[in-house]
């Protein structure tokens, strides 16, 4: 059972990575791999050398009911992630269904294709550290559609968002769900992570954006000249309430590692009392429209537009990497990888490669299963390079994080095209930023 329940995470893996060919949505094959794994650890039970391996030599017999004890406190933990996420999703739908991002968009005034090109990166950088990455390529990559017709410029920009979002989201402690769960976790603070990744992750954009800059001003405009159109506003809201939700979306998700730190409250405390605030200030603000007028502006109908597939792949993927952990497979790797390398730089770049293949929440996952804080404590060099590799590395191929994803849907690039147009972009960027974070941390 001990080789069964590695093949099923496996294959499943297998059928997640080819979603589109297969046309199987990743979240059933997710949660169909995720309960798979915990019957075969359930009828491994018998296996004890195998799956409760020790120090001593004899196997300890575990307690009758150590998996019923083992799948609660996994579930504990996975639910604060997804409650977390869920709340901080209806926020951001939410600012987006009253026209709140406007107060980005309509200050792009540019035709340039290397300004656009900055400005576009830079604003999708910062924007994932509010936000998050997932979030941001969605947004980014709609108001694109809009903006850009020529095929080729929309999917460059549509790639430099995806490594924006990415490197944007890998220094702040709500910008990626992989930071989400460290910081979650323990693993890192929310100040030491921005202090310690902030640089790293700077430098993985601005050296791609330098020889992005480079080979467009070597190139003809000609016909890929940008245009841009007028944006449309999808709902009946004003100035006033376009602002106001947009502060307001802001603020909130700003305002959780402060409620972290001052409450010792789980972090999804701090985003469900933020969404009931901003609930009620909807409720109070279109409490006098009619109901066609404002039915796309409340909370109840920005529920229904949630994309609670995501949701369920994070649930299904993070039980199968827990019973991973509850066997003592991941131990086993963790060994291993110390036996045979011992590097952390090396080791954590390596998980961020894995990364561009494999989506980063389960290795994460199984990072932080196979170390735990006595190992490597909080705010260790590990958990911090950890969290810039494996919020990075997943730019290298379009299908290595939520943010690539994102945009594949959106703006249908092709991945054959991103691998030789962005990823080597991406590639540079993430050893420009292990360079820099290796820099700070011995040198400066």
């Amino acid at each position: 059972m001990a080789t069964a329940i590695i093949f099923a995470f496996i294959i499943g893996y297998g059928l997640i990575a080819f979603e589109h060919p297969l046309k199987i949505d990743k979240a059933a094959t997710a949660l169909l791999t995720g309960v798979c794994c915990w019957l075969l650890l359930v009828y491994g039970l018998h296996e004890m050398p195998v799956f409760w391996q020790t120090n001593s030599v004899t196997p300890v017999s575990p307690d009758p009911d150590f998996i019923s004890k083992s799948l609660f406190d996994h579930l504990g933990h996975i639910a604060e992630i997804l409650f977390f996420l869920l709340g901080a999703m209806v926020i951001v739908e939410l600012v987006d269904a009253h026209d709140g991002f406007r107060v980005i968009t309509d200050r792009i005034h540019t035709g340039n294709r290397i300004q656009l090109f900055w400005i576009i990166s830079w604003i999708s950088f910062f924007l994932s550290a509010v936000l998050d990455n997932m979030t941001t390529a969605i947004l980014m990559c709609a108001m694109l559609r809009r903006m850009i017709r020529n095929k080729t410029d929309l999917w460059l920009l549509g790639g430099f968002v995806i490594i924006a979002a990415n490197a944007g989201g890998a220094w702040s402690p709500i910008g990626d769900v992989t930071t989400i769960m460290l910081w979650i976790g323990g693993q890192v603070t929310s100040l030491n992570i921005i202090r310690s990744t902030f640089l790293a992750s700077f430098a993985s954009l601005l050296i791609p954006l330098v020889f992005a800059s480079y080979f467009l001003r070597k190139s003809k405009p000609g016909d890929e000249e940008l245009l841009t159109v007028e944006f449309g506003n999808k709902n009946i809201t004003t100035p006033f309430e376009q602002k106001l939700l947009f502060v307001l979306g802001c603020l909130s998700l700003l305002s959780v590692p402060v409620f972290k730190t001052l409450t010792h409250l789980p972090p999804y405390m701090g985003v469900l009392l933020a969404l009931g605030t901003i609930w009620i200030v909807t409720e109070i603000m279109h409490r006098n429209k009619e109901v066609e007028h404002k039915r796309g502006l409340t909370v109840s109908h920005i529920l229904q537009k949630i994309d609670t597939t995501s949701i369920l792949f994070f649930l299904g993927i993070l039980l199968a990497v827990g019973a991973l952990e509850t066997s003592g497979h991941l131990n086993l790797l963790a060994n291993a990888l110390n036996e045979n390398f011992g590097n952390i730089y090396f080791i954590n770049t390596l998980i961020g490669l894995l990364s561009a293949i494999v989506d980063n929440v389960p290795l994460v996952a199984a990072s932080m299963g196979m170390y735990d804080l006595s190992f490597y404590p909080q705010d260790h060099d590990f958990w911090e390079l950890l969290a810039y590799c494996a919020g990075t590395g997943g730019s290298i191929l379009i299908i290595g994080s939520a943010a690539g994803v994102a945009a594949m849907g959106i703006l249908k690039v092709d991945f054959l095209w991103y691998l030789k147009r962005i990823s080597w972009y991406a590639l540079i960027g993430y050893f420009s930023g292990i360079g820099v974070y290796y820099l700070q941390n011995h040198f400066l």
